[in-house]
């Protein structure tokens, strides 16, 4: 610990600069990324393909490479997974990150290369505490250790050559130099644990006589083992089970919802939240101001950026728009190419840009997370913004919810039907419900307009489950584990019918 509380603030102050660099040159940077990937693909299959060689400006790339999503690289990815070299990036391939699928398969297998994995997802875990030292200098970071929640990850082999696929996390740790394992807890064989409740068990029982500085992960996992650690250890705070503990970097979903639950499992002054963006197709953003929940969007870590307004997602032919194109507070679907060789790849999130220079955004939701069964146009951003007001005003808190749309019939408007669980039941849930309904109206015009005098759309229905319901039902769908996430917005009714048929039997 001596040696890093020595050695890292010099490192620190060196990677601060280069920060710095590409927030006052963010076009330049970019450029040269474009430029640098292009050119090392050149010589692959789809190098060769798509003429990479002859590609000299953004131009002829937007006009010789096609956009993409997974279903579209998907024939690439698995020639890769049997073994295949040389496709879509010129370095070795051994390794793939497990995640959600999409409507054809059950799950997605992302590339991961060497040069994403030390270039990207360490530089962004790296630059994340950097950030964090660099706005608290008087912290006490490196006096004890960390808790990260990782996922498992599996072993396959083909003509004798070993290839593994799971959770980002799981890859990161498996990955992680040996000295990391002095900094963190738990050991490597609980944190890739298969089994997530087992996982849990033990992490909780082996990392409470340790003296932890900070904590990891996706919030409603890392919740979970909170309150275990609590029933345990038989204490009434985290904080008094860790009193040196200070910051929870996190990132996978938004904080929202969980923000209030941390405050009274912790409610230590000291005790700071950092949220980061990151995914299995790379690391993208970090908070870097903690008076803001503004991300900096991370420009060099071997990714070019694109931005496609979101009315184009359903379109034949998209156009999307470099970094110097973009506005303030329009919603745009993330395109990126990549260091592990995903090409003009949607990666499925929207974000707004909140600032030009630097380049800050906030995630706004998913491309095929929303409500739009009438023309409403429900996101995420306008979903959470409307709970959180809701849990305020009827003095609540909701630990997990989804929605979908209620369809007409011949004695009924449409309407939207939500399953809440609640932490700490509203003192009203007529109170809460109107809340709901009348913030998601100010918030977007188009649901303010169906809901006009119940013409399309009536009053919301909220459903109050009790207290694990998502959790066994996430459970029952082999879902558990911080790659999996509630399904918050859907235009079909197969989640919530799910749940609305647990709750009723």
């Amino acid at each position: 610990m001596a040696l890093l509380n020595s050695v890292f603030p010099w490192l620190m102050r060196k990677r601060i600069h280069q920060i710095d660099l590409f927030k006052k040159y963010p076009h330049e940077v970019q450029q040269e990324w474009l430029k640098s990937l292009v050119n090392s693909a050149k010589d692959t299959e789809w190098g060769r393909r798509y003429g990479y060689g002859s590609i000299q400006t953004y131009e002829n790339f937007c006009e010789q490479v096609p956009v993409n999503d997974y279903e579209s690289l998907k024939p690439y990815i698995s020639r890769l997974r049997n073994g295949e070299q040389n496709i879509l990036w010129n370095s070795e391939i051994k390794w793939f990150a497990q995640s959600a699928g999409t409507t054809s398969d059950k799950s997605k297998f992302i590339p991961v290369s060497e040069e994403s994995l030390e270039n990207c997802h360490y530089k962004g875990g790296k630059d994340m505490l950097s950030i964090y030292l660099n706005n608290n200098p008087d912290t006490n970071f490196f006096d004890g250790r960390g808790l990260a929640m990782g996922g498992s990850h599996r072993m396959m082999e083909v003509n004798n050559e070993e290839y593994y696929t799971g959770d980002l996390s799981a890859i990161i740790i498996q990955n992680l130099p040996f000295w990391a394992e002095f900094i963190r807890v738990p050991k490597k064989n609980v944190a890739l644990m298969e089994n997530w409740e087992l996982k849990i068990e033990e992490m909780a029982k082996t990392s409470i006589p340790h003296n932890l500085t900070n904590l990891l992960g996706v919030p409603s996992w890392t919740l979970l083992l909170l309150k275990r650690i609590l029933e345990i250890s038989k204490k009434d705070t985290i904080s008094e089970v860790w009193p040196n503990l200070e910051v929870f970097f996190h990132g996978g979903v938004n904080f929202t919802p969980y923000r209030e639950q941390f405050l009274k499992l912790i409610p230590s002054e000291k005790m700071k939240y950092v949220e980061t963006y990151t995914a299995s197709e790379g690391f993208f953003g970090i908070q870097d101001n903690l008076d803001s929940n503004e991300l900096l969007l991370m420009l060099d870590y071997g990714i070019f950026y694109e931005f496609l307004p979101i009315n184009q997602i359903d379109e034949e032919y998209k156009k999307p728009l470099s970094l110097d194109q973009v506005e303030l507070n329009t919603n745009y679907a993330i395109l990126i190419s990549t260091n592990a060789g995903l090409w003009r790849y949607i990666i499925g999130d929207t974000i707004e840009f909140t600032c030009l220079s630097p380049y800050r955004i906030r995630i706004t939701g998913r491309t095929k997370s929303f409500i739009n069964a009438f023309g409403e146009e429900i996101i995420i951003d306008n979903a959470e913004t409307a709970i959180e007001e809701a849990c305020l005003r009827s003095n609540a808190i909701v630990n997990e919810y989804t929605a979908a749309p209620i369809y007409f019939n011949d004695n009924n408007n449409a309407a939207h039907e939500w399953v809440v669980e609640f932490e700490l039941t509203p003192t009203d849930i007529k109170k809460f419900t109107l809340t709901l309904d009348q913030t998601l109206q100010s918030l977007n015009s188009d649901y303010e307009a169906k809901r006009f005098n119940n013409m399309i759309l009536r009053e919301p229905i909220v459903h109050q489950a009790p207290v694990g319901t998502f959790y066994n039902w996430m459970k029952k769908r082999g879902k558990l584990g911080g790659q999996n996430k509630v399904p918050r917005l859907s235009n079909n009714r197969q989640y919530i019918d799910e749940l609305l048929n647990d709750l009723n039997n």
